[in-house]
């Protein structure tokens, strides 16, 4: 029998759940090798890990890891039942309840096991410790080892060492004994976490501690959870009044408490002082305060001194009105002493363009949307397929696309636009309705109530983005994570084009927006397009009928400053023969030019096609694409033709930039180390054989989701014509859409 059961649960939050399996089993993110030489010693206690899946996501997560128990749970299971199925599943002696988005390393929960497997069963509880993450600081300490250090290795009575109920209040520090929570499991049954960790301390026989870090607890960025209603912090007093009555039924001794009400004191102040609750409500909920305060207030309690100890007073008074002027006499207090600390020098914001404040006392019009693309490079990438779409389905609402004074000239005719810092562009950035954009608009555009806006992206992520970029500051480059989530924060809809990409939003840019998980819209036309548009195509790139034509399309480094093909293009192209063309797409990033040389490019061997717009005319026009990390092939799988990855420097580039999943291990086609093997896979028929069409087959059932030719039809009916969510048109199973035809196919 397992010693220590680790019962994982929950949804696949934000993402997570797959680096937390990968680190709790030891194995990498595809579940098949081993990351840590740290395997169990002989005859060391084992651990089992059970995970309580809610939801597909979750499941399918689950499943890379063979060495687990999965229990799936249909979507919307409670953490509380979840806890419950997954612990009925569980054979451990020991149970460790870990929520998906927390993680327990392979390490920890096998030292965990050893030092249970030292405790006999007088012993119900063993509280262990932790470190805390946020979205802008990993692995910070916990303030608990002072408290778990005291005991030692004995085991205690909570009334002989009551400040272990100082220890975080977090369920899964606290391993509990199988039979015990089994014995209290209506008591535990409740999604009230800050419950349940306080009440299996109150109800256990005897403590024991383990002064290590068993968990990691991920914090997740509270502007991306539902905002916080006064209901709830009233529920949050009447926790610890349970609480507290809970421990007056256990008999738990003065000393626990006088912890616990302490620490309902201490929460109550901090809801006062920091939640921005309506005024009618704050004075509530600080009537409410004032009452259990008095209430449970132990016997021989005495106030702390000093501040806090005018603030205890004024809650037992029930003296709202003074408590608000003596917090904000020292909030002056503390503004003074910042300014003088500053040197008495100007604090305070630059003061916005007067222009824009003065256009922001307009009303917003309900018939004006704003489309930006690739920071104003023009009409591009899902801002122009929903634009397309909006003159379609919403000719009342008239587009205006910010484009930069450069890239004018190359706009459609008779596209409306505005050039930033001009007159114009103020206006209609203050007053329109609606605001699109792949990337973001600047930080000093105001989220106006009225106005909406929505976030496309432009790309399915396998590298790092937004928040996880912190632990990659070579990708970051000084980006200030502060001013991004005040642009994150502005969003009222994510548009996503498969599962992956919305938990990844969700975890790298946290905070309220509803996700559309539509399609991306600039894929549309791989589903719309004809043979004839393909042949179009071919023909105004110059590639010759019946010719293959491969599209090279890398990404840029970001360990490097410019760009050169990682390819030797002349190479290459002699060994792939006069019927061959290669179409080199170069970054954005690096000025656009990939510099093919002049005699391939007078031969037409060689077509340089990186100022080429839309992208997803290239793609239409190759028969297959050689990219390496480039998010290219996400969108190219929607056509079902070959992909093959060209991956010279892939740790190089997932140490540096950091990646989500190991591509490598599942690549949308063959994969190729040196251009050798590139040469090899292109020069025979491994580009297009069975294996590499098993490859892109799974990694079109996971990246091409939502993608069907109907997603900017969703998106302007949803947003800009509120129709509601059941009124759309569904999402076609992959089996049943038809891409656009294969060159080949258009010849015919």
């Amino acid at each position: 029998m397992p010693e220590l059961s680790v019962v994982v649960y929950g949804r696949n939050a934000q993402g997570h759940l797959p680096d937390a399996l990968a680190e709790l089993t030891g194995t990498g993110l595809d579940g098949t090798g081993p990351v840590s030489a740290a395997d169990p010693a002989p005859g060391a206690p084992a651990v089992e890990v059970v995970v309580a899946a809610v939801g597909p996501s979750a499941q399918d997560a689950a499943a890379h890891h063979p060495s687990v128990t999965v229990v799936p749970l249909p979507e919307g299971t409670p953490d509380s039942a979840a806890r419950a199925a997954g612990a009925a599943r569980a054979s451990g002696r020991w149970l460790q309840f870990v929520h998906s988005k927390d993680g327990v390393t392979a390490l920890a929960a096998r030292a965990v096991a050893e030092r249970a497997a030292a405790l006999d069963d007088t012993v119900d509880v063993l509280l262990t410790d932790h470190v805390r993450s946020t979205w802008r600081h990993a692995r910070m300490p916990s303030p608990d080892g002072r408290f778990l250090a005291k005991p030692g290795r004995r085991d205690v009575l909570l009334a002989d060492c009551p400040d272990l109920l100082k220890v975080t209040p977090l369920l899964g520090t606290r391993v509990v004994r199988a039979g015990f929570w089994r014995a209290h499991a209506e008591l535990f049954g409740t999604d009230d976490e800050l419950f349940v960790a306080y009440a299996v301390a109150l109800s256990a026989g005897r403590l024991a501690t383990y002064d290590q870090v068993a968990l990691e607890d991920r914090q997740v960025r509270a502007e991306s959870l539902p905002p916080v209603t006064p209901e709830d912090r009233f529920a949050l007093l009447e926790t610890y009044e349970r609480l507290l009555d809970l421990a007056a039924e256990r008999e738990a001794g003065t000393g626990p408490s006088a912890v616990l009400y302490a620490a309902m004191v201490t929460a109550s102040l901090r809801v006062v002082a920091r939640d921005r609750l309506p005024e009618p409500a704050a004075r509530e909920f600080f009537r409410r305060a004032s009452r259990a305060a008095v209430a449970h207030r132990p016997a021989d309690h005495r106030r702390p001194g000093g501040l806090e100890g005018v603030r205890r007073r004024l809650l037992e008074e029930d003296a709202y009105a003074k408590y608000r002027a003596f917090q904000a006499a020292n909030q002056q207090r503390r503004k003074v002493r910042s300014a003088v600390g500053a040197g008495r020098a100007a604090v305070g914001r630059k003061v916005r363009d007067a222009r824009y404040h003065q256009d922001l006392r307009r009303p917003v019009d309900p018939g004006l949307a704003v489309f930006s693309a690739y920071w104003d490079r023009g009409v591009a990438c899902n801002p122009a397929a929903i634009a397309a779409k909006l003159a379609e389905l919403a000719p009342h609402v008239h587009a205006v696309w910010v484009v930069a004074a450069e890239n004018v000239p190359l706009l459609p005719p008779g596209t409306d636009h505005v050039v930033p810092g001009t007159r114009r562009h103020s206006r209609v950035l203050a007053t329109a309705k609606y605001l699109v954009n792949n990337a973001n608009f600047p930080n000093a555009v105001v989220k106006r109530p009225d106005a909406v806006h929505v976030q496309t992206h432009h790309g399915t992520p396998l590298k790092r983005m937004g928040l996880d970029q912190l632990d990659y500051p070579a990708a970051a480059k000084g980006l200030n994570f502060h001013d991004l989530l005040a642009r994150v924060d502005r969003w009222d809809y994510s548009v996503s084009s498969n599962s992956h990409s919305t938990q990844m939003w969700q975890r790298a840019y946290q905070s309220r927006y509803v996700e559309l998980d539509y399609g991306y819209p600039r894929n549309d036309v791989y589903y719309s397009a004809t043979a004839a548009d393909v042949r179009a195509v071919r023909e105004r790139l110059g590639i010759a009928p019946g010719a293959r034509a491969l599209l090279y399309a890398p990404t840029h480094r970001d360990y490097e400053a410019t760009w050169t093909p990682r390819l030797d293009l002349a190479a290459l192209s002699e060994r792939l023969g006069d019927d061959t063309v290669l179409l080199v797409r170069g970054h954005y990033f690096y000025g656009g030019t990939a510099s093919p040389p002049a005699g391939l490019r007078r031969a037409g061997r060689v077509i340089d096609v990186s100022a080429y717009d839309p992208v997803e005319d290239l793609a239409l026009a190759a028969d297959a694409l050689i990219t390496d990390y480039s998010s290219i092939m996400f969108d190219y799988a929607n056509l079902d033709r070959p992909i093959v990855v060209y991956a010279d420097d892939w740790e190089t580039y997932a140490k540096t930039r950091g990646v989500y999943f190991d591509l490598l291990a599942e690549p949308p086609g063959q994969v190729a180390r040196t251009q050798e093997e590139l040469t090899r896979i292109l020069t025979s028929d491994a580009w297009r054989d069975e294996t590499a069409a098993k490859a892109r087959a799974a990694f079109r059932r996971r990246f091409c989701e939502f993608d069907d030719g109907r997603a900017a039809e969703r998106v302007v009916r949803r947003v800009f014509l509120g129709e509601s969510e059941t009124s759309l048109p569904p999402i076609a199973p992959l089996d049943e859409r038809t891409p656009a035809p294969t060159p080949e196919e258009a010849a015919q």
